[in-house]
C-alpha cells in the first residue's frame, strides 16, 4: 500500500495527458535555442548557411538578441536544398 504523501508525489509529477511533441509556431520569432530542436545542422553550419544566403536570415533585435522569422524557418523546412533568402522583402 502506498502512503499518502507517495500517492500525491506520483499525482504532482504525473501528467494529466501524454505531452505533446514540440512544433515551431508557423508566425512570430524563434531564437536559435527554440529553432535547434527542429535544425538538422549545429548551430556553426547554421550561421554560415544564413550567411551564404542559403537559409533565413537572422534579425537584430539588439546586440545580445538574434531572432529568426519562423514563417521563414518553415519555408527552409519544406525545401531546404532549393531554399533562398528573400532579397528586398517578404516571400
Amino acid at each position: 500500500m502506498t502512503s499518502p504523501r507517495a500517492a500525491v508525489f506520483e499525482a504532482a509529477t504525473t501528467p494529466a495527458r501524454p505531452s505533446e511533441p514540440p512544433s515551431l509556431p508557423q508566425v512570430g520569432m524563434s531564437r536559435w535555442e527554440q529553432l535547434r530542436h527542429f535544425i538538422p545542422v549545429s548551430r556553426e553550419r547554421w550561421r554560415q548557411l544564413v550567411n551564404a544566403g542559403k537559409a533565413p536570415a537572422a534579425v537584430r533585435l539588439s546586440e545580445r538578441c538574434t531572432m529568426y522569422s519562423n514563417a521563414e524557418v518553415h519555408r527552409f523546412l519544406a525545401d531546404p536544398v532549393n531554399y533562398r533568402q528573400v532579397q528586398g522583402g517578404a516571400p
